[in-house]
């Protein structure tokens, strides 16, 4: 697994430089035809290597000061967003010009398939010898690339400065046959991967708090990933989550980051002594006038090491929740990793609802369904699921990690109404 992990840490570095040296060498092609005066185009260069150099300094830590602000900062502003929206735009970005030389390469060899038939199979120099029939489509194949490989970085900046803020309320019923009828048209407000941080701050998540209560929820969950990697982020995210109000309670459980920060017994004692309560493979019940519903939360849970060496791969999931199942009602489960939704559908769990994958938080799905960065770790990438008699709902969470980007998976507040069938 160590070897593994290697290479593909060596692919990944070895596709960084590419695209950093691919645009690099574009940039340099256009200053030479835009900027004519070469002592500018050196003074350019130099400045913009110094402020590149900084940008990478700053994102490995060098620069950084420690702890992680809950606020948005001056040094997020000049130095991570930058860089991080041209992080994924380049990478982006170099990928369709790959696609885009691939795909001028076949039609050239198709040109020259033709014309080798035509000519009776004479022979032919090479299939580079072959070029568009005119300078005005050169010109055409030329501004295509250009517009195709921008592309990226303008989507990164609609990400950063939009996509990732511009939250979404979703309103999902959930027809569920074993309810009872005291709970027909209970609403459930959910929260999901907070991520607090200088592009998720406290200020931010205040006003999402004051969202969600305008709801009017009868309860509210939050499914994990409260905090990124500082634990001195979660006295902020407590307090601010502390706002919710619901008058039958407020529960969540624990998200991998909160494991690998290792904060899960703090944050929890933290959430209690502000009247939340974080169900750790517990169950609770929730009454109204005289019926129940029976809500139960698990810890983190993955069948496949992902994340620091501190993560803990579990035989089977959902292993002792039987033991928390109450039969004759419906019951819910709160778990961050949708992976878990498999074995609750055999246990005969009737709702779960679940986070983690940010919906992808980058995605083409509008394009294909599989073009989702969460194909890579789960089916259930984000909405709602059956399987059996149980349902799944992924929500899409309010927070972002890795790059402060949002694209196609806007955050996600959902409020379920159950409703009880026949």
């Amino acid at each position: 697994m160590a070897i593994i992990r290697l290479l593909v840490m060596a692919v990944i570095l070895l596709i960084f430089l590419a695209s950093q040296l691919y645009w690099f060498r574009r940039i340099a092609e256009w200053g030479e035809k835009f900027i004519p005066n070469p002592k500018l185009r050196r003074a350019l260069a130099g400045a913009g290597a110094i402020f590149y150099i900084l940008l990478f300094a700053y994102q490995l830590a060098w620069l950084r000061r420690s702890g992680t602000p809950t606020r948005l900062t001056w040094e997020a502003v000049v130095f991570e967003a930058p860089f991080q929206a041209w992080l994924l735009g380049s990478l982006l970005g170099f990928a369709l010009a790959i696609l885009f030389w691939a795909g001028d390469r076949l039609v050239r060899l198709g040109i020259w398939g033709y014309q080798k038939a035509r000519r009776g199979f004479a022979s032919t120099a090479n299939c580079d010898a072959v070029r568009p029939a005119s300078p005005e489509r050169r010109r055409f194949l030329e501004q295509a690339a250009i517009v195709v490989s921008a592309t990226p970085f303008v989507a990164s900046a609609y990400g950063l400065v939009y996509g990732r803020v511009e939250i979404e309320t979703t309103r999902q019923p959930i027809k569920l046959p074993r309810l009872p009828k005291a709970f027909h048209g209970f609403r459930i407000a959910q929260l999901s991967d907070i991520h607090i941080g200088p592009f998720m701050t406290a200020r931010q998540v205040r006003d999402y708090v004051s969202l969600t209560n305008r709801l009017h929820p009868d309860l509210v969950v939050l499914t994990g990933d409260f905090i990124t990697w500082d634990p001195a982020t979660q006295d902020d995210v407590v307090d601010v989550l502390a706002g919710l109000k619901a008058p039958f309670g407020r529960y969540g459980c624990l998200g991998n980051h909160e494991l690998w920060a290792d904060v899960e017994d703090s944050i929890t004692e933290m959430f209690a002594r502000r009247d939340i309560r974080m169900l750790r493979n517990t169950a609770a019940t929730i009454p109204s006038q005289g019926e129940t519903l029976n809500l139960i939360g698990v810890d983190y849970q993955t069948r496949r090491r992902f994340g620091p060496p501190g993560d803990r791969p579990v035989r089977q999931y959902l292993e002792g929740v039987d033991r928390l199942m109450v039969p004759n009602t419906v019951n819910i489960l709160l778990s961050h990793n949708p992976n878990t939704f498999d074995r609750a559908a055999e246990l005969g769990i009737d709702l779960s609802l679940a986070g983690h994958t940010h919906g992808g938080q980058v995605t083409l799905e509008f394009i294909h369904p599989d073009l989702s960065p969460s194909r890579l770790i789960t089916d259930y990438g984000r909405g709602r699921f059956e399987k059996q008699s149980s349902q799944l709902y992924v929500n899409r969470g309010i927070g972002t990690i890795f790059v402060p980007i949002r694209l196609g998976a806007p955050p996600e507040i959902t409020l379920f109404e159950l409703v009880r069938e026949g």
